[in-house]
Formats: structure tokens, C-alpha cells, sequence
């Protein structure tokens, strides 16, 4: 079955990408389906994803996805550039979607599955999307969806509940349409594929572009730089959800054949996850910091044999040294941790497993987030957009194959976020003599107190330091004298607990004084996104609803 052709970059309906108008062809790229083609002719019995008590093999998988593409197409009439929202909790379906969309050269927008029903409602009117899939336990997103924009005509319901019969039946159309064989859609190299909306740490999320050749790209950068050596014989752990940078350390164990296991549904469960490791021989898994704490501080740590784990791969925020520390001390050098934004896909820099050490040496640089990636050139740069010399603090910047193509239908965002062809990034950072990078902090994130630069990060690594704290967030807040000044919110470990006087006296001795706390705060736990990320937005809000920030500040 063949579809028209439409153009990928028709402003109607699609990201407006920069071409030469004095080409006269289209740059071709391989469709991102194609990895899940040839897994499917050269793997057809090797399995490709395994959840629950469900198995499936590459050629099952390709089977599926082609039901669903023909489903997309006939049913729903959906054409090339068409972006397709999805509401899911990490399943199969999430999976399928996404390359059923590749498949016919539609867009993926994937949801983060625990934002509320205005939330996404957001994403639906931003995209327009006309096709949107959701998991059955989520009938209020699907009805605000569809109320929110007149694009939206059609919703698939994911899975069975029988409190919400909603929309059409997924598997009934896997079922309709299962003796159907799509081919891939060819594809221009700059076509998008997956509007990747920010977590909206700022404000409201952005929608990223990306594209067939963009990600291409990053899935070899991935496997060189990540986690080389990759094969068939490898198997991965999915932890975080698949609408993020879940879902691109996913696309990369296709790209080579390698299974990938899914947690069951529900909360996370640290011992589950590791009993799933020893079970399937798991070699890599992709999360955040906070999860690496959770995994490597639970009991089950010890309980289940770990020793299949070749990558386990940390990004979204550094990791602070203590818990790095940890970590290598559970696992052995086999963390690997990537700087990377929605924007780049991921791909900034890296520091691999042997530059990872549990020592406090020289070899050890303290601090960093690793060397640029393949391809990657980063440029600390001044406000003007000045590259400055080694050591010296400004923004982190960025060019080449992995950036994006811009945010859609956004020209404010685009206009502050590009200059003069480099991607700037919102981080603060310095590089050393050998190109090492250290991230100080989001610019967002620095405050000025009497005068002077103050950078949250270096006092959130020294007070973590103290063996009773587990969390540290260091916000700037106003102050009549000072204009701001620092405040710690902390997380103590269990049974243990410190006073100010006593954390504020360990920071005297190591910082300047302008730069310890004024105040200290102490949480049991501390917000998070969706995600497992500790933002300064979140926690901000959290001290306004109670009471102990005002709103101004």
C-alpha cells in the first residue's frame, strides 16, 4: 500500500525548516522505521520487547506496527507531517505508536503520562494534533483534548477499563488491519518526526523539533559514545518514561537489535527492577541522578546479581559527587553520564565509564559532565556571544548534527534561543585546558548577592558532604541588604538529622561568606517532575504554598 507524498516542511501544517532554495532536490534520509525493517528481516524470532508476561519479536512487532500504520492511514486518514498526540503510562502500545508514526511519516507528540488533563490539553491545541491515543485510565484527557482544538477528531483508547469506553478500541484495529504490509514512507532528512515537548521548568513547555536525519544521527552518536559495542546480544531496562529521553535510549537499542524490558505498571519498584536485572541479564539501562540514588541505596541492590550491567546511563542533571561516589561503589564502573538538552537530543558531552573513579584524584575531575560528544562542538561564550578562554564562566553553546530544528511554531523561542548559528543552552558553565566541561548552574539559577555572582551548585556539592543530608537545593530569594541571598531547602537521611547552626558552621570553614545560606529549610521529600527531576520552579512553589517563601520572591 502506497500514500501521496506530501512535503515535509509545509508551513500549514508542519516546522519550517531552512532549505536552499537553489537545491533542486531533496536530501533523502532513512526513514526511522527502517531500524525495526531490518530488524524484522535479519531478527524476525529474536525478541524485541518484553512486558509483563507479554513477548514480542521483531517480526511481530513490525507485523503490529504495520496493522496500526494501515489503521492510521485508512481509518483516520493520516498524512505525512500530521502530528499524533499520545497519553500513555511506559507500555508496548507507546512503542508501536511511535513507529507507525515514522512509519507513514507522521510526527509523534508523546505526553508526559502524569501531567494533568489542561496539561496535555496544552499540547493537543499546540500540535493540532487530528489523532490521539490514550490509555484507557485516562478518559478526562482525551475529553479535555478534544475540547481544547477541533483538530483533534479521533481518540484510541489504550487497554481495557471497564469505567471508560471511550473512543476506538486499539486493539480492534490491530485486529481489522492485521493482513496489511505498510512500506516506510521516504523521508526528507530535515522532515520532523517527534515534537518533544520541555518539562516547562520556565513557564510553558516548548515543542521541539526533531527530525528523520537529526536522529539518525544521534542514535550513532549514542552507541559510540554512550555505550560502544552494543549488540543484538544486549538487553535493556526501561525506567523512565518514554515520551523523554527514554524514549531516544530506546530508538538506539533497536537501531542495533537489542531486547528492551519494560517495568511493570505502576509505582516504581526499586527491588522489582533489579530482580528484572538479574532475571533478563539486563547490560544497559537510562535514567536521572535520582533514580541512580534510589537503585543503588535500596537493600535489593545486593540481594540480586547486577553483574550483566555494562552502561548504566545517567543525564537530565549532573550527579552530585557523593552519590556518585555511591554508585560506583555498588555497581563498579559502569556508569555513564551524558550533558544534554531536548534540544540536542541528549548529545553535548559525556563522560564514560573509565572516566568515571571513586578516588578523589586528579584523573577524577570533580564536577564535570565529560568531553564534547562526536560531531558536538561547545563553545562557552560571553552575552555578547564571545567564546571565552579555559576556566572561564559563561554559556554553554552549541552547533552540529544533533541540534534541533527549532521550536515549533515558536519564533520568540527560536529567536532567543539561536545566535549567530549556535544553540545556547540557558546552562552556565566553564571548560578546562583539555575541554573538560563543568556545569555551575542553569542561568536562571544564579543569584547576586552584595554584589557578587552566587552559583548554586558549588554549595549544594559541599553540603551534601554532611552525612545526615540526602538533598540539597540552594534558591536565591530577595533580601532589603543584601538583595538576594541563599536558601537551602534539605532532605535528611533517615534517622539523621543536623540543625543550621551546625550546617551553617561546616560552610564557613569551606565557602566565602557571601556565599552560605541565610536560611534552611527542611523538607521530607523533595518535589519532582514526572521525570525524577529536582527543579528550582517546583521547589519554589512548594515553599510559597507553604507559606514560607513569598510570591515576589
Amino acid at each position: 500500500m502506497s500514500t501521496t507524498h506530501s512535503d515535509a516542511t509545509n508551513s500549514n501544517s508542519k516546522a519550517s525548516i531552512n532549505r536552499d532554495p537553489n537545491l533542486p532536490w531533496s536530501v533523502r534520509t532513512s526513514n526511522l522505521a527502517h531500524f525495526l525493517t531490518r530488524n524484522a528481516r535479519r531478527l524476525p524470532n529474536h525478541p524485541a520487547l518484553i512486558h509483563d508476561e507479554l513477548t514480542l519479536t521483531w517480526h511481530q512487532l513490525d507485523k503490529r506496527v504495520s496493522a496500526l500504520a494501515a489503521a492510521m492511514l485508512e481509518r483516520f486518514n493520516v498524512q505525512p507531517g500530521d502530528r499524533v498526540l499520545l497519553q500513555s503510562a511506559n507500555n508496548v502500545q507507546i512503542v508501536e505508536v511511535m513507529l507507525a508514526c515514522w512509519r507513514i511519516g507522521a510526527v509523534w507528540v508523546p505526553s508526559n503520562f502524569r501531567q494533568r488533563p489542561d496539561e496535555v490539553a496544552y499540547l493537543a491545541e499546540k500540535t493540532q494534533a487530528s489523532l490521539m491515543f490514550c490509555e484507557a485510565d485516562f478518559p478526562e484527557h482525551a475529553d479535555t483534548c478534544q475540547t481544547a482544538t477541533d483538530s483533534l477528531q479521533n481518540v484510541v483508547r489504550i487497554g481495557q477499563n471497564p469505567d471508560n469506553d471511550f473512543g476506538v478500541s486499539y486493539d480492534d484495529l490491530q485486529v481489522e488491519f492485521k493482513d496489511i504490509d505498510i512500506q516506510n514512507k521516504e523521508v526528507d532528512r530535515d522532515a520532523p518526526c517527534w515534537l518533544f515537548f520541555t518539562s516547562g521548568s520556565t513557564g510553558r513547555p516548548k515543542a521541539v523539533v526533531l527530525t528523520h536525519g537529526q536522529l539518525n544521527f544521534t542514535t550513532l552518536n549514542h552507541l559510540n559514545d554512550l555505550m560502544p559495542g552494543t549488540t543484538v546480544d544486549d538487553v535493556s531496562l526501561v525506567i523512565a518514561p518514554l515520551s523523554h529521553g527514554a524514549g531516544m535510549h530506546l530508538l538506539v537499542n533497536i537501531a542495533v537489535g537489542a531486547a528492551s524490558v519494560l517495568l511493570p505498571k505502576g509505582r516504581f519498584d526499586t527491588a522489582l527492577a533489579w530482580k528484572l536485572v538479574q532475571d533478563y541479564r539486563v547490560t544497559n539501562m537510562f535514567t536521572v541522578p535520582t533514580i541512580v540514588k534510589f537503585l543503588t541505596e535500596h537493600p535489593s541492590v545486593d540481594e540480586y546479581d547486577n553483574s550483566s550491567l555494562r552502561y548504566v546511563i545517567y543525564a537530565g542533571a549532573p550527579m552530585y559527587r557523593e552519590d556518585q561516589k555511591h554508585a560506583l561503589h555498588k555497581l563498579g564502573k559502569v556508569i555513564v553520564q551524558y550533558f544534554g538538552l531536548g534540544e540536542v537530543t541528549g548529545a553535548i558531552t559525556v563522560l564514560p565509564t573509565h572516566d568515571h573513579h571513586i578516588e578523589d584524584i586528579p584523573a577524577a575531575r570533580i564536577g564535570t559532565c565529560g568531553y564534547e560528544r562526536t560531531g558536538i562542538h561547545v563553545s562557552i561564550q560571553d552575552d555578547h556571544g564571545e567564546e571565552l578562554p579555559a576556566m572561564a564562566t559563561g554559556e554553554i553553546c552549541v552547533i552540529g548534527p544533533a541540534v534541533c530544528a527549532g521550536y515549533y511554531q515558536d519564533d520568540e523561542a527560536n529567536e532567543k534561543a539561536f545566535r549567530n548559528g549556535w544553540f545556547r543552552t540557558g546552562d552556565l558553565g566553564h571548560m578546562d585546558a583539555e575541554g573538560y566541561l563543568y556545569i555551575t548552574g542553569r542561568s536562571s539559577d544564579m543569584y547576586i548577592s552584595g554584589g557578587s555572582n552566587v552559583y548554586p551548585r558549588e554549595i549544594e556539592e559541599v553540603m551534601l558532604t554532611h552525612p545526615a543530608l540526602s538533598e540539597v537545593a540552594i534558591l536565591g530569594v530577595p533580601d532589603a541588604r543584601w538583595g538576594e541571598v541563599g536558601l537551602a531547602v534539605c532532605v535528611c537521611n533517615e534517622a539523621q538529622s543536623v540543625t543550621d547552626e551546625e550546617l551553617s558552621l561546616m560552610l564557613s570553614d569551606k565557602l566565602a561568606k557571601y556565599k552560605v545560606p541565610h536560611r534552611f529549610v527542611f523538607f521530607e521529600e523533595m518535589p519532582k517532575t514526572g521525570y525524577g527531576k529536582v527543579t528550582k520552579k517546583l521547589i519554589r512553589e512548594e515553599l510559597i504554598s507553604r507559606g514560607l517563601l513569598d510570591e515576589t520572591g
